[in-house]
């Protein structure tokens, strides 16, 4: 199976250990690139801690635990991860620097990137580090007890190890969910800059944001392509080592994603239209009907008084 950079050498591009918030929201800015990824959760995420979610965005009524998980599980899925119900074992050095992931059951795979997050432990990341640098000690209770080192990832969740990314257990990341996903995603969009500075990107034209914006916005100077590579051109620094040709690749390919960033209202609306109805698949069935015979009973209710 071939990488993200056309190349016969790993199972994926990238393999997350971990299929609660923080590994959802890195999955999905990691497929959205075009990066093959596979999530491995094993059905119980620390939120299952939780018994209704309360102060996630864009829930004004909470959720309960079974729907966020089934929802956050449809959008990395529709991103393009693959979700894989197992529990990783162990993940370990591939012979050519890539690493190997044994699951609990099935067969093992293999990846260029791992992203670790599952909130508690890392005892699966033992043995990556030479000197063990990941874990640290504390005396309780007279007993020495070993812990995965929070402080360990830096804060883009980049490790001493190349090619893996530590997206939980994180020292800045408190076990609120959404603060959960936004480190998550944090370190997805790191995985893809690593990725794009792998690919000849320079440090100045590597950063990466995911976003569409309105067709009416793209205006004046910005609809001119010749605008756009004046614009890369000026970002390439001047002791960059690339070719005429490459640079020139990368330029267009960059300014082909900022115009496929812009949609026309149309468009826009159909998106809007189809995923509010995506979101009836996660509403009970009942719930539902009793909302549309409210509504309909409202309309026959305003209809009568308006005669």
């Amino acid at each position: 199976m071939a990488n993200q950079s056309g190349e016969e050498a790993f199972d994926h591009d990238v393999v997350v250990v971990g299929g609660g918030p923080a590994g959802c929201a890195a999955g999905v800015f990691t497929a959205r690139y075009g990066l093959e990824t596979e999530i491995f959760d094993r059905g119980r995420s620390s939120i299952q801690q939780c018994a209704h979610l309360e102060n996630y965005l864009g829930f004004p009524g909470g959720i309960d635990v079974a729907t966020f998980g089934d929802l956050i599980h449809d959008q990395a899925e529709s991103a393009g991860c693959a979700i894989v119900p197992d529990l990783v074992e162990s993940v370990e050095r591939a012979d050519d620097d890539g690493f190997l992931v044994e699951p609990q059951t099935g067969e093992p795979v293999t990846a260029r990137r791992v992203i670790a997050a599952t909130r508690y432990g890392g005892e699966y990341l033992r043995g990556l580090d030479d000197e063990d640098a990941m874990f640290e000690t504390h005396e309780y209770d007279g007993e020495t007890e070993e812990y995965f080192d929070k402080q360990y990832a830096e804060s883009d969740g980049t490790t001493p190890v190349d090619g893996l990314f530590i997206a939980s257990p994180y020292a800045e990341t408190s076990p609120q969910a959404i603060m959960a996903a936004g480190h998550g995603a944090r370190v997805g969009v790191a995985v893809v800059e690593a990725v794009r500075r792998e690919q000849g990107y320079p440090d100045s034209v590597a950063d990466y944001y995911d976003w569409v914006r309105p067709e009416s916005e793209r205006t004046g100077e910005w609809s001119d392509r010749d605008r756009w590579r004046e614009f890369f051109e000026n970002r390439f620094p001047d002791d960059h080592e690339l070719s005429p040709n490459r640079v020139a690749e990368i330029r267009e390919r960059e300014i082909d994603r900022r115009f496929d960033m812009y949609i026309s209202e149309e468009e826009a609306e159909r998106r809007a239209t189809a995923g509010q109805r995506r979101l009836l698949d996660h509403i009970d069935d009942d719930l539902v009907v009793e909302a549309a015979r409210e509504i309909e009973a409202e309309r026959e209710e305003s209809a009568a008084t308006d005669d």
